[in-house]
């Protein structure tokens, strides 16, 4: 199951379980739990928004394919990755927006999954300080829309590569040590 759910459907179900968060924040927290190496587990958003009160999605509601899918998006060899961001047809500075929000979700996840700084390649580093500085940045920083499309598309791009390259760093890599061992 690569398939994402919807961007609505995703906001519903955070409402219904009433998380507080956006579709575009539960999957970059998600994504950045993964990628660090963080357990599979269906009580996702407990351990990505830390709050152990909140409940567990339903067993195929919209949060629980959203984990299925990223897992099996994370774990694809072929790159399937793939950003869950604004609703179609938002507005360039919502969908900037939602992607710099994804990005602060991203390295909440990632911190909250690795208890100690992980052992990063160089590209990871360089990866995860990038979009460090992605999660300050601000659509306030775009002027012109031809140009801002063609941005976000390549930031959109660097990020999601970004994303596979720190899980292989963290996940990836770390069981391929243990087999070799």
């Amino acid at each position: 199951m690569t398939e994402l759910p919807a961007v609505d459907d995703i906001l519903q179900a955070s409402r219904t379980l009433a998380l507080g968060a956006s579709a575009n924040e539960l999957h970059g927290g998600l994504c950045g739990w993964l990628a660090a190496g963080g357990a599979d587990v269906a009580a996702w958003p407990a351990r990505v928004l830390a709050d152990d009160s909140l409940p567990t999605p339903a067993p195929g509601d919209a949060l629980d394919r959203l984990r299925q899918a990223v897992v099996a998006q994370l774990e694809d060899r072929d790159f399937a990755f793939e950003l869950v961001l604004a609703a179609p047809g938002a507005s360039l500075q919502a969908r900037t927006d939602a992607l710099f929000d994804w990005c602060r979700a991203f390295l909440g996840g990632f911190g909250l999954a690795a208890d100690t700084r992980p052992s990063l390649s160089e590209e990871g580093e360089e990866a995860l300080q990038d979009l460090a500085r992605l999660a300050q940045a601000s659509s306030d920083q775009f002027d012109s829309a031809d140009e801002d499309e063609d941005a976000l598309a390549e930031i959109e791009e660097f990020v999601r590569v970004a994303v596979l390259l720190l899980h292989g760093d963290c996940v990836l890599g770390a069981r391929h040590r243990q087999r070799l061992n």
